[in-house]
């Protein structure tokens, strides 16, 4: 399709119009869809420019996660507080919000550190509030020195928000002669050089993360915010899947979503669930789950909206949990 018909689309009726016609196939159909929803929305809007009510919005649509919600609210009034005492000439007390969250993976770890960048900035607490994610292979090096080095680098690009480590305890797994105890010195050092300006979040694992602030007490006492993140409940994993599939512009037939269901209370017993399930299991049994109704209409000679629209129970297939 030529550059110059597909600027004209301005509405799904042509596009709809174009696919029953032949001119496009389901594939392009979705993509065009999807891109004149993207161009309705206000743009000159940074992400990182949204209010604090925007996000505290999207930490509140984040299903379950009860813990952190109310934990941020704290935070919130904490911070109003002190700058009101600042007002008043009284006292005005440093939150020290170093963190550590424990859970499996998929369960909003990485998703929570990002909304609480944003925050943190909108309070005054951060100056940037941006997120760095960086893990083990990021902060050590090869040789003597180049680790501190590397950290270093990694806390200078986190520096004015929050620098996010995943699977920390790996840094401790060497021993004493390993480079990851230097990563962890420079670490700590900065968190007290640049304590009014960086937050670090230390992540992964819960029985990992408790054996890795045992290998270095004094990590426990710089870290007075841990939070354990549950495995998600079959009820919730489902309404996990039904806003993914909503905000791709899909909807789950009432036959698809018995089907969905069922295989997630199967995968529940799967051995290697606490590596790829929760969300992450969701994502990647819906993305499968798209490519599959996208299989199965290519070659339809008529599809209708609809078609589009609905995923169906034979869309809808287990994924395996050691990929």
């Amino acid at each position: 399709m030529a550059d110059k018909e597909k600027d004209r689309i301005n509405n799904p009726h042509q596009i709809y119009e174009m696919l029953i016609n032949g001119a496009i196939t389901p594939g392009q159909a979705i993509i065009m869809f999807n891109e004149l929803d993207n161009s309705k929305k206000p743009m000159g809007k940074a992400v990182d420019e949204e209010s604090l009510d925007e996000v505290m919005r999207e930490l509140d649509q984040l299903i379950g996660l009860s813990k952190v919600k109310y934990l941020v609210k704290e935070i919130q009034a904490f911070a109003q507080i002190q700058k009101k005492r600042q007002e008043a000439k009284l006292l005005a007390e440093p939150q020290v919000l170093h963190m550590i969250f424990k859970g499996n993976p998929g369960t909003g770890k990485t998703t929570v550190a990002r909304l609480l960048g944003k925050m943190f900035k909108h309070m005054g607490i951060l100056q940037k509030g941006h997120t760095v994610e960086v893990e083990r292979a990021d902060l050590v090096g090869e040789y003597i020195g180049h680790t501190a080095q590397k950290t270093r680098e990694q806390i200078k690009k986190a520096y004015g928000g929050i620098l996010f480590i995943d699977e920390a305890y790996s840094l401790a797994r060497g021993g004493e002669k390993d480079f990851g105890k230097e990563a962890i010195d420079t670490l700590v050092k900065a968190m007290e050089d640049y304590k009014d300006n960086l937050i670090v979040i230390l992540a992964g694992y819960k029985d990992e993360m408790e054996w890795f602030l045992q290998t270095n007490p004094g990590l426990r006492s710089r870290f007075p915010i841990q939070i354990q993140f549950n495995d998600y409940s079959v009820d919730e994993l489902m309404e996990i899947a039904k806003m993914m599939v909503e905000k791709r512009q899909y909807k789950f037939s009432p036959e698809a979503l018995i089907t969905f269901e069922r295989l997630l209370q199967n995968s529940k017993s799967d051995r290697n669930y606490d590596k790829l399930g929760n969300a992450r299991l969701v994502r990647n049994m819906i993305e499968k789950a798209l490519r599959r109704q996208a299989l199965r209409l290519v070659n339809q000679k008529r599809i209708s909206r609809e078609d589009l629209l609905q995923i169906k129970p034979e869309d809808i297939s287990e994924v395996p949990m050691n990929q």
